[in-house]
């Protein structure tokens, strides 16, 4: 049955036209915009693109911050049977974005006022780039401009001297396995993956996603995520939009920051029913509740908890255990929720049932203080590749460390190295097939064929199954850097380099498993470094030597950084921030070189995981730190 995003819209159009589907703050309050308004604006701007020579197959990119324009801006393009490129507004390097426009062969782009100087500095190498659509009015338009209004009067027009038979034969003629878009991940070098996603891919995950929550046209969700992101995507509005749901985006500040402290008070505007959310802003929520409870006084502090104490025993960590003597907690626990965690929740707006968090894996004692609290922090599980959810702990059933239960339909199994099916309960691969498999990647025939295989994705990522038909994830199969914010990075591009221009490094590893920044294990090149210091009349016999040898790799690293000789070369966040020295390098003997001279990172962390540690201490960050002096000895 032919399921695009464009009968999702339409269908649910027909069924909640008065229904409210966006929310949108400029002023000094959100403003509704109802489904058929919604309908209006993007058969207008559709028709606009139509009217502006966009033909079915373009690419074309999305380089804005969360509003109402970017919805309804992804939906026009469909309508003229474009592709998306929805492109993160964090992308400030000119490399990153323009490989990304250059690769993804993008003829059209839609971008915000704010963003626009972006692509101004890159726009004399966009040579396939027809048109640049700026949705706020500039004073001056540069070659290759036009302001948002004069493609909607363009559409106006369209629409005037068409009939709409005409106008909608072109989305009407999208078929499911139609590409709708190309969402790059970060890659290791100048070279991310485009992700393509099919029409019915994101309805198919709507559908999944939908038996693992149940959501009704009554909600509201205030999406505080990047838009160009997978999940935000398809749990912020298409599955909203498939119920005749509102969703609702942050207030766009002047400044990233400033957009950042609208969210509070957004929150409290919108009085969401559910927030999607990454651990980096669960801790951030975290903090503001507990300032909020100290700037109350020592005794509501104690009364907090212990109330938090009493809640966390009664609801335990599953609502699937038997409660026991816990039961007797009941009357307390209403009353701590009567006198104190209603209130928490009144700064939530309310009617916030509970979050979901993606991208990274969030602790228990996170998850343990927001069931405290009366506002549950749900894990779900995902990629890119999966369109993107895949599994998620909901009310119907939640275990704090768990992902959750799967989507359905979804086939999962767990394999090892060679790729076997692995028995219940063992470690191993995660590996999905369904309607929500991506397409494989933009004009990557291998890196696809490496990832998908007979309709299996293999996803890279640890983790195994239990009898109660949970998954748990353990974090990287195979080897990206995943930082607090969810976001994931290939480490061997930075570590190749590192080795390949620097004699004074011989092995490197990067670390990051969920941490606010990278680390890296260093193997020094102990002649080069010898003979450098030679020069200087020094040696590694000295602690004045050694100082100086920690001080030569610290400057190899720098070269990277800002105003360093390979600046831009990386993403400065993937970069190590500091790095511990070891004695002895890895080899085939220790087994952290296998036999075709790839690290073994699994043993390598094992084998240094207190060295690993100690570099995110106080302590352990400083280049000359007791450990890496001992370590040139």
């Amino acid at each position: 049955m032919k399921k695009t995003l464009v009968d999702l819209f339409e269908a649910s159009v027909s069924k909640y036209p008065n229904n409210t589907f966006l929310l949108e703050k400029t002023g000094k309050q959100f403003e509704p915009t109802t489904y058929t308004q919604v309908k209006d604006q993007v058969y207008r701007l559709g028709a606009g693109l139509q009217a502006l020579g966009v033909k079915k197959g373009d690419t074309m990119a999305l380089l804005s911050e969360g509003r109402n324009m970017w919805v309804i801006g992804e939906l026009s393009m469909f309508y003229a049977g474009a592709i998306n490129v929805p492109l993160s507004i964090k992308l400030e390097e000119s490399n990153d974005l323009l490989f990304r426009l250059i690769h993804g062969d993008v003829k059209f782009i839609m971008v915000s006022g704010t963003q626009l100087k972006k692509i101004r500095a890159i726009k004399d190498q966009l040579t396939l780039v027809e048109k640049v659509i700026v949705f706020d009015e500039q004073k001056e338009y540069q070659d290759k401009e036009i302001a948002l209004e004069e493609v909607l009067k363009m559409g106006d027009e369209f629409l005037n001297t068409h009939t709409m038979d005409e106008f909608l034969s072109v989305g009407r003629s999208i078929q499911n396995d139609d590409y709708a878009t190309i969402t790059y991940t970060s890659g290791t070098t100048a070279d991310p993956k485009g992700v393509v996603l099919t029409h019915r891919n994101y309805t198919a995950n709507v559908e999944q996603a939908l038996t693992l929550v149940h959501i009704t046209e009554e909600w509201r969700t205030l999406i505080i995520l990047p838009l160009d992101h997978c999940f935000a995507h398809v749990v912020g509005f298409y599955i909203m939009m498939s119920v005749g749901a509102t969703a609702a985006t942050v207030q766009v500040g002047r400044t990233p920051l400033e957009s950042l402290k609208n969210i509070p008070l957004n929150i409290k505007e919108v009085r969401p029913h559910f927030i999607l959310s990454v651990p980096a802003l669960a801790k951030t929520f975290k903090k503001n509740i507990e300032q909020g409870i100290r700037a109350k006084g020592k005794t509501t502090v104690r009364l907090f908890n212990m109330g938090l104490k009493v809640r966390q025993i009664y609801f335990g960590e599953s609502n699937q255990d038997f409660k026991g003597f816990r039961y007797l907690l009941k009357p307390l626990v209403w009353l701590f929720d009567k006198i104190l965690f209603s209130k928490v929740r009144e700064s939530f707006g309310g009617e916030l049932r509970f979050f979901i968090g993606g991208g990274a894996l969030l602790d228990k004692d996170l998850q343990k203080f927001y069931v405290g609290v009366g506002m549950p922090m749900y894990q779900g599980y995902g990629l890119s590749e999966a369109t993107p959810v895949i599994s998620s702990n909901g009310p119907d059933l939640y275990r704090f460390g768990s992902s959750g239960k799967l989507v359905k339909p979804i086939e999962l199994k767990i394999c090892d190295n060679e790729g076997k099916e692995l028995p219940l309960g063992e470690m191993g691969e995660i590996v999905v097939k369904g309607e929500n498999v991506m397409a494989g990647y933009w004009k990557n025939p291998e890196s696809t064929a490496d990832t998908v295989r007979d309709g299996y994705l293999y996803t890279g990522d640890l983790g195994y199954m239990t009898k109660e038909g949970l998954l748990y994830v353990k974090g990287r199969f195979k080897s990206l850097l995943i930082s607090s914010d969810g976001e994931k990075y290939s480490p061997e591009g930075i570590e190749e380099a590192l080795v390949e221009k620097s004699r004074y490094i011989d092995q490197v590893m990067l670390y990051n498993n969920q941490s606010a920044y990278t680390t890296a294990v260093i193997v020094p090149n102990r002649d080069q470094l010898i003979r450098k210091l030679k020069e200087q009349g020094l040696s590694l016999d000295t602690e004045e030597g050694r100082k100086a040898a920690l001080q030569k790799l610290d400057s190899e690293l720098n070269k990277y950084k800002k105003g360093g000789e390979f600046e831009g070369m990386f993403p400065e966040r993937w970069l190590p921030s500091c790095f511990a020295v070891l004695a002895e390098p890895f080899t085939e003997q220790n087994q952290m070189i296998n036999s075709t001279m790839k690290m073994v990172r699994g043993k390598i962390e094992k084998a240094y995981a207190d060295r690993i540690a100690y570099m995110y201490t106080a302590e352990g960050k400083q280049l000359l730190n007791q450990q890496n002096l001992d370590a040139l000895k």
